[in-house]
């Protein structure tokens, strides 16, 4: 049985189903190809802000409350997501209800009202306060580090704006967003579960085909090379602990060596057993937790850790988090810590077929973006990956050139000046 299905209609809107007959639910998604990397400077975070106004009824259901009542109905919940590249609306619903999904998703996509605007725009800058301080100033470290690996562009911003950007956004704006990017060649249905495929295609096109729409703008694309040196932000804030996310630029998803930069992430961050948290926490106390975090757009991307500690112990986990770095770049991971990684990547694969979620989500997104991957390809490239070619993978992207590094916190003066000396040594 094929992982997938895959039907295209006249106007050009791609349907996906992942049979799952065993299950008794389905999970349906919508995938927009679009997000913050699309967005001019005026308007950033428009694509989030038209997110949340599709909740807020449509001519089919006038009120929020009408559409969510409409969605539990069928054993539903529905929400959504908008990041860099993609924006995400998705269900849960009873196998039973699959057409009445698909026009709940239509009315939300197609008939939205974008009305009570300044009632959202609210609970948006509430939404956005939460990454700045009193007086304003970012301090979520992802933020911060994106600033610095993509410098005036798209990329370097957070997918929900500004607080200027977000006040100033207008409803004309919103509807400019919505007649550009909602198109059906922008557009990919999936649904994941015990769904039959010609049933699925059969709703998608009843709901769906009298849409007509062209060609979505694309994005800018980010070929900037990276500024000499490793470069920091530092930002203070009045807290028990010091948060930081160290990072580095990494090439895309075009150059085609994902799955060993994934590899790379697990080495380092394979839960318990991963080198950072066997040696940071487990080893030396450092810090509750750290995890090691991959980011890939098409042609960009980024390799970052994250943690949290208290500002005693920043400079000796930076210097440590850094030597485990140059490990990678110097020694071959061994055979059996990487045995132990594929088999565990193995089981995940695996597991990813009982959740629907999971499977709607790798489809819908793959193909949304043009790099669906699936479970069997990737059982069979992993076995390509050596040690050598972990060691050649971590040269590659563990350069002095493009290392970042956000700080937020109660951090001292002389900590700051002896860690960026620690940057501009490091020896990838």
């Amino acid at each position: 049985m094929s992982e997938y299905e895959k039907s295209t209609l006249a106007n050009g809107l791609r349907v996906l189903s992942v049979p799952m007959p065993h299950l008794h639910s389905a999970e349906m998604m919508f995938f927009v190809g679009v997000g913050s990397r699309h967005e001019a400077p005026e308007v950033a975070g428009v694509s989030h802000f038209l997110e949340h106004m599709l909740f807020r009824g449509n001519r089919d259901y006038p009120t929020g409350p009408d559409l969510e009542r409409a969605f539990e109905a069928i054993g539903g919940y529905v929400n959504a997501a908008t990041d860099i590249e993609t924006t995400c609306y998705h269900s849960r619903l009873h196998p039973a209800h699959l057409d009445e999904a698909t026009g709940l998703f239509a009315s939300m996509l197609l008939r939205p009202l974008l009305r009570d605007l300044e009632t959202e725009r609210r609970v948006i800058l509430e939404e956005a306060l939460e990454d700045l301080n009193a007086r304003g100033e970012e301090i979520n470290p992802d933020t911060l580090c994106a600033r610095l690996l993509w410098p005036g562009h798209p990329l370097g911003r957070p997918p929900i704006g500004s607080r200027e950007t977000i006040e100033a956004i207008t409803l004309e704006d919103l509807h400019r967003h919505l007649a550009g990017y909602y198109t059906p060649r922008n557009l990919v249905a999936v649904a994941a579960g015990r769904v039959e495929h010609e049933a699925f295609v059969a709703a998608v096109e009843r709901h769906f085909g009298v849409w007509r729409g062209g060609e979505a703008p694309r994005a800018p694309r980010f070929s900037e090379p990276a500024a000499p040196g490793p470069q920091s932000l530092w930002v203070r804030e009045s807290d028990s602990q010091v948060s930081l996310q160290l990072a580095f630029r990494v090439p895309g998803r075009e150059q085609g060596n994902s799955l060993a930069l994934r590899v790379l992430r697990r080495v380092l961050s394979g839960g318990g057993s991963g080198r950072l948290m066997l040696r940071l926490r487990e080893e030396l106390g450092l810090t509750y937790g750290v995890e090691a975090q991959l980011m890939q757009t098409a042609e960009t991307g980024s390799f970052g850790v994250d943690l949290s500690l208290v500002p005693d112990n920043l400079e000796q986990a930076v210097d440590e988090v850094l030597r485990l770095l140059e490990d990678l770049c110097e020694t071959p991971v061994p055979e059996p810590e990487l045995a132990g990684v594929v088999r565990a990547f193995h089981y995940e694969l695996e597991f990813s077929r009982d959740f629907t979620e999971e499977l709607a989500a790798r489809y819908g997104w793959g193909e949304t973006l043009g790099c669906l991957r699936t479970l069997e390809q990737e059982r069979r490239e992993i076995a390509a990956i050596t040690p050598e070619v972990l060691r050649e993978t971590a040269r590659g992207i563990f350069r002095q050139e493009t290392l970042r590094l956000a700080v937020v916190g109660p951090w001292r003066g002389e900590i700051k000046r002896r860690v960026s000396r620690r940057l501009k040594a490091f020896r990838g």
